[in-house]
């Protein structure tokens, strides 16, 4: 069954701060974290808004160092490590593990089209194997509109036979709660811990046995999600899944990371949270102030968001 340490509720893809030069920025990047921590939100770094592919290993590793030296619970992290190169993907695990965080999110490798059930099952296997760590938690990363290459039932049953305690459950990202729901039903009993990839299914997902959500929106508006995580079987339930579908409708009018980044820039007040890497694109001005106004409509805020100067 499922440890009393393992990592459920709430994370964030943390959106990772750039400076003007494109290096990433350490210390914004822990100002984010400590509020979100703050909020009850833990920390999936290197997560697809994360940006996490358009990072190197080693920035990786350098950022994963600084948020600890920091103070920053690793214990509330479950950093992205997968790659479509194993021996990265071993490296940063490792990296990860050592560090003492709670759980490694995995992508499958993305890169080749059409692999087989046998040639995934034995890439998660060689991490297992490599790393060599009993405190290891993988949480399998199922995207299959990003990454095409998705997580089937099959090789988690084959996963889960073969190294139980280090297969600890997965984000399902798909879009189809069908598939969550299939996920939860085979395999929740047997401890596999899993998270929705957008609070949309969050009230679902709970109700079912699972585990929390893995939401870019958590970004900007995570107490209100830790809520419902709480209070799924309040009365009200229903109304504050509908209020969070609302929120993330609007910050998702433009392309998810920068919009993120537009929020954020706007209520901290400050400009180079803007920043993302290429070959992504900054939101224009007149896209900015849409989502804005729309925010404010619904009554939204990021309650003792640090504002630099104030």
């Amino acid at each position: 069954m499922a440890s009393e340490q393992r990592i459920r509720g709430i994370l964030a893809p943390v959106i990772t701060p750039f400076k003007a030069d494109l290096s990433p920025d350490p210390e914004r990047l822990i100002t984010h974290c400590k509020w979100l921590l703050s909020q009850n939100c833990g920390l999936a770094v290197f997560g697809t808004n994360s940006e996490a592919n358009s990072l190197s290993v080693n920035e990786k590793k350098v950022l994963l160092d600084r948020l600890t030296a920091a103070g920053i619970d690793p214990s509330r992290m479950m950093p992205g490590t997968g790659s479509c190169s194993l021996s990265d993907s071993v490296e940063l695990t490792r990296h990860a593990v050592t560090s003492g965080c709670a759980g490694v999110l995995m992508l499958p490798p993305f890169y080749y089209k059409n692999v087989s059930e046998d040639g995934l099952y034995r890439y998660f296997a060689e991490v297992v194997e490599r790393v060599g760590d009993a405190r290891l938690k993988i949480y399998l990363y199922h995207i299959p509109p990003v990454a095409v290459v998705g997580i089937t039932a099959g090789l988690v049953e084959r996963l889960l036979k073969n190294y139980p305690s280090a297969i600890a459950g997965m984000k399902d990202s798909s879009g189809d709660w069908s598939n969550t729901k299939m996920m939860l039903d085979n395999f929740a009993e047997q401890g596999f811990d899993v998270f929705t990839g957008n609070e949309t299914f969050l009230l679902a997902n709970m109700q079912n046995g699972g585990a929390g959500c893995i939401s870019a929106t958590a970004n900007v508006n995570p107490a209100a999600i830790d809520r419902l995580y709480r209070e799924w079987q309040h009365s009200d339930a229903t109304t504050q899944q509908q209020n969070l579908n609302s929120v993330r409708q609007t910050v998702g009018q433009a392309m998810m990371i920068a919009a993120l980044k537009s929020v954020v820039a706007h209520y901290a007040e400050d400009s180079e949270w803007m920043t993302v890497r290429p070959p992504l694109t900054e939101l224009d001005q007149d896209q900015v102030n849409k989502i804005v106004y729309d925010l404010e409509q619904l009554g939204f805020s990021m309650p003792d968001l640090p504002v630099p100067g104030h």
